[in-house]
């Protein structure tokens, strides 16, 4: 499977939904994903990217109110869907190898980047794919990957975190080691809303935003 062919069968799950059958559970969650984070303004240059983030984060982390469960978890069992033999695999593949985490930028190779992950400390290659970013040295970003023909590959969310916060999140990591009753993915979503808190209240100094103390009400 190529990442192109990856990449067509993962939106046409992901449209299928955010369609008008599952608009009210598209309405609740995205009330809980863009909540207290700022307007979501379509003129801004971040919405393509935020919208992302929203999408794959519905798709892959969030259990439908109606299954209890991820749309990933069951759209093999919804027949409407028409799945081919590539939206099965993707499927297959997804539930595999998907993984939802915490980077730190090392450097950019020819055709790769190497990255960090921050919860194992273990070098990590990617195939720079249709890749559009670039990265500042050092820097802290969460992002989703999944492998491919023993390659591993960026989806299309990131979020990156300004230098000031990365005490901050490495504290927050070795909490969440340290507690397995903690999720993960619920502090990728608070550090998430932090970064968009950051970036809608400029003049607020970052340690106030990437914060569990927040005494500003923010």
């Amino acid at each position: 499977m190529t990442y192109d062919i990856f990449k067509l069968s993962l939106q046409k799950l992901i449209r299928h939904y955010t369609g008008a059958i599952f608009a009210d559970e598209l309405s609740l969650a995205k009330k809980q994903f863009f909540d207290n984070t700022g307007s979501l303004d379509e003129g801004k240059s971040n919405y393509n990217l935020r919208m992302h983030q929203f999408y794959e984060w519905y798709f892959l982390t969030r259990p439908l109110k109606s299954y209890m469960k991820t749309p990933l978890a069951v759209c093999d069992q919804h027949r409407d869907l028409r799945l081919t033999e590539d939206d099965l695999n993707v499927i297959q593949l997804l539930k595999n190898t998907h993984q939802h985490l915490l980077f730190e930028y090392l450097k950019t190779k020819k055709n790769t980047i190497l990255v960090k992950n921050l919860l194992t400390n273990k070098k990590i290659e990617i195939e720079l794919e249709n890749f559009v970013f670039g990265f500042d040295s050092k820097e802290f970003f969460q992002a989703r990957i999944v492998e491919i023909n023993g390659k591993k590959y960026f989806l299309d969310s990131f979020c990156f975190h300004p230098e000031s916060a990365q005490k901050f999140i490495l504290e927050e990591i070795k909490i969440l080691q340290k507690n397995k009753d903690l999720s993960l993915e619920d502090l990728l979503l608070r550090l998430n809303k932090m970064r968009y808190k950051f970036e809608q209240y400029k003049h607020v100094k970052p340690e106030f935003i990437y914060t569990n103390d927040n005494k500003l009400g923010l």
